[in-house]
C-alpha cells in the first residue's frame, strides 16, 4: 500500500455565527478519513480552522457594537467546542487572522503578481455579502442570490485588483480531464467542468480599505486589503508552514496526498479558483476535493424562520459524540443532499446503536464475564496489521471517500456476529456443552474486537469502550449506548 504522506482539510467556516450541521458533517467525515489513514501507516496532518475577513464579519462585529477581534474570538470558541465534542483528531486549527497566515497571503500575492497574473482596473459589480462572492445577474433570481435569499445584493463600484483567472481556462480543463477522480463524485466533476468551458472571467481580489478595512493589507498598497476568498485559500498551505518551513510543505503538499472536503456550494472556489491561484504561484495542485451535500430537514433548507434548524451542539450535549458521528457519516449521503430530522436520529439511534453495537457488545462480554477467562492478545491478533483486519472492502471504500458504504461494511458485520449467536446459543449450549460453548464465545469475542477496530476511526469513543470491557473481560458497567425514547 501507498505509505505517502497525507494531508486533509476542511474548509474553513467563517466565524460570524455559530457552527451548523453542515460543519459538523464536515468535520467528522474529515477526521474518521484522518484516523484511517493513521491507522493504514500514513503520516497525517490534518487541518481545520476558521475564517475571519471580510464585510460580513465585519458588519455583523459593528451590529453587535463589538471591537472586531473580541467577536471574532468569541466566535472561534464555538468551532473549538464542536471539534472538541465531536473528538475531531486536527493537527492545526488555523485562524486567518493569524499574524503566520496573514504573511503567507501576502507572499503569496506577491509571486502571484510577479508572475504576471494580478493587474488592477476600475470595475462595478453586484456582490452577495453572504457568499462574499460578486454575481451575475444570470446567476440572480429575483434579483437574489439563490444561496442568501432575502439579503439585499450590493452595488460596488470601485478600483480594484483583478486575478487572471480567464487564463486558466486550458489548464483547468485538462487537470479535469486528466484526473477523473479529481473531484469526488463523478457528476461534481463534470458540474465543474462544464462550468469552466463556459468559460472564465478574471475575478476581483481587492478591496477598497476605506470602504471595507477588516482584512489582509495588499502588499504595496495600503489602500487596498484582499478579498477574503483570495486571502482565505491560502490557509491550506500556510498551515503548513509555506513559505519558511519548506521540508513541512514539501512532505505534506509536494510530495503528499493533499485532499480537501468542502460543501457543494464551495465547489468553485475549491476546485477551480484555488487550483488556478496554485498553478498561479507554480505550485502543484490539490489531489482531491471531496464534495460534500447539504444537509436538510423535512427536505428543506435548514432556516431559523421556518423553525427547522437542528444545532450540532444540543445532539451532542443531548445524545454523546459517537450518536452524532454515526448519524453524519452512516445515515446522510457521503455526496448528496440529505434529510436530518431528530425523528430519523432517534430511529437510527435505537436500532443501530442501542439494539446494534450496544446490545451485541452487552450480550457477548456478559457471556465472557460468566464463562470464559480473558481472551488473549494473541488469539485476538492484537499485533495485526489494521489493514489485515479490516478486509479489501473497508480499505477500498475508504479511500474513495465513500464513509457510508464503510460503515455498511461494519454493520453488516455486526449483523453476521448476532446471526452467528442466533445459530449457535452459547448461553444454552454452556449447560450441554460447555466446552464447545466456550469456544465459540472466544470465538465471538475476537469478532466483537475486529468490529471495534473497524469503528476505531468512524466511532472512536465507541471502539474504545469495546476493547476495555475486552480487556477486562467484563460487560460495560453502563450500556454503551442506552434506548432513548
Amino acid at each position: 500500500m501507498n505509505k505517502k504522506p497525507f494531508y486533509i482539510t476542511t474548509t474553513l467556516p467563517y466565524a460570524n455565527s455559530k457552527p451548523h450541521v453542515g460543519h459538523a458533517v464536515e468535520f467528522a467525515r474529515a477526521d474518521a478519513v484522518a484516523r484511517f489513514k493513521r491507522a493504514t501507516g500514513h503520516e497525517v496532518f490534518f487541518n481545520t480552522g476558521t475564517d475571519e475577513h471580510g464585510i460580513k464579519i465585519y458588519q455583523k462585529a459593528q451590529e453587535e457594537g463589538k471591537d472586531v477581534m473580541d467577536f471574532l474570538n468569541e466566535g472561534v470558541e464555538h468551532f473549538k467546542i464542536l471539534a472538541e465534542k465531536l473528538n475531531i483528531s486536527y493537527d492545526k486549527f488555523i485562524r486567518t487572522t493569524d499574524p503566520e497566515h496573514e504573511k503567507a497571503a501576502q507572499e503569496f500575492w506577491k509571486i502571484c503578481d510577479q508572475n504576471g497574473f494580478i493587474y488592477k482596473k476600475q470595475y462595478s459589480g453586484l456582490y452577495c455579502v453572504g457568499c462574499e462572492m460578486f454575481k451575475t445577474e444570470k446567476e440572480l433570481i429575483n434579483g437574489e442570490c439563490p444561496d442568501h435569499s432575502g439579503k439585499k445584493i450590493e452595488e460596488i463600484s470601485e478600483e480594484n485588483y483583478f486575478f487572471k483567472y480567464s487564463e486558466f481556462a486550458d489548464k483547468l480543463k485538462e487537470l479535469y480531464e486528466t484526473r477523473p477522480d479529481f473531484v469526488i463524485p463523478e457528476n461534481r466533476l463534470k458540474e465543474i467542468s462544464s462550468f469552466v468551458k463556459e468559460g472564465l472571467n478574471d475575478f476581483s481580489i481587492s478591496r477598497l480599505k476605506e470602504k471595507m478595512p477588516w482584512g489582509v493589507e495588499v502588499p504595496g498598497d495600503s489602500e487596498h486589503v484582499m478579498y477574503v476568498w483570495f486571502d482565505a485559500l491560502v490557509n491550506y498551505i500556510s498551515t503548513l508552514g509555506w513559505p519558511d518551513n519548506k521540508e513541512n510543505f514539501e512532505k505534506f503538499w509536494v510530495n503528499g496526498t493533499p485532499v480537501q472536503y468542502c460543501g457543494k456550494d464551495n465547489i468553485q472556489h475549491q476546485s477551480a479558483r484555488w487550483q488556478a491561484m496554485l498553478m498561479s504561484v507554480g505550485l502543484p495542485v490539490s489531489n482531491n476535493v471531496i464534495v460534500n451535500g447539504f444537509v436538510l430537514s423535512d427536505g428543506k433548507k435548514m432556516s431559523k424562520s421556518v423553525g427547522n434548524v437542528i444545532d450540532p451542539m444540543d445532539v451532542l450535549n443531548e445524545y454523546g459524540t459517537d450518536a452524532l458521528r454515526y448519524y453524519l457519516i452512516r445515515e446522510l449521503s457521503p455526496f448528496e443532499d440529505s434529510d436530518f430530522t431528530i425523528n430519523s436520529f432517534k430511529e437510527s439511534y435505537n436500532a443501530n446503536l442501542a439494539n446494534g453495537i450496544g446490545n451485541l457488545t452487552s450480550r457477548i462480554m456478559k457471556m465472557a464475564e460468566d464463562h470464559i477467562n480473558k481472551v488473549s492478545d494473541e488469539e485476538l491478533g492484537f499485533d495485526t496489521d489494521f489493514s489485515k483486519i479490516v478486509g479489501d472492502e473497508y480499505i477500498k471504500y475508504f479511500n474513495v471517500f465513500n464513509l457510508q458504504k464503510v460503515a455498511d461494511i461494519v454493520w453488516s458485520y455486526i449483523g453476521e456476529i448476532d446471526q452467528r449467536i442466533q445459530e449457535t446459543e452459547p448461553f444454552k449450549l454452556v449447560k450441554e456443552d460447555k466446552e464447545k460453548a466456550q469456544e465459540i464465545i472466544r470465538e465471538l469475542v475476537v469478532k466483537l474486537y475486529k468490529t471495534s477496530k473497524m469503528l476505531e476511526p468512524l466511532l472512536p469513543e465507541t471502539a474504545e469502550k469495546i476493547q476495555k470491557a475486552i480487556k477486562e473481560n467484563k460487560k460495560p458497567s453502563e450500556p454503551i449506548f442506552a434506548r432513548i425514547n
